[in-house]
């Protein structure tokens, strides 16, 4: 896992829907898919999606976590 500075503050990353609304909420850190913990902070759209990330979120198909990824991108810290 990461959590620090690194090739991972340069990507948008794969989250849950739910721990990012949580996050947002309490201010809690978050797992991306590719291992990557941290606080969101920054606007993902500004950033390229995390290739680990969305390897291992096409990876999943249907019959992955079908929670896990969706729409769920958030990159760096506060």
């Amino acid at each position: 896992m990461s959590n620090g500075d690194g090739d991972h503050e340069r990507y948008a990353h794969y989250v849950q829907k739910d721990k990012i609304m949580a996050s947002a909420l309490e201010g809690t850190p978050v797992v991306a898919l590719c291992g990557k913990v941290w606080v969101p902070g920054r606007d993902p759209k500004k950033y390229p999606v995390c290739p680990m990330c969305k390897e291992i979120y096409e990876s999943m198909g249907a019959g992955g976590d079908k929670d896990k990824g969706k729409g769920g991108k958030d990159s760096g810290k506060k």
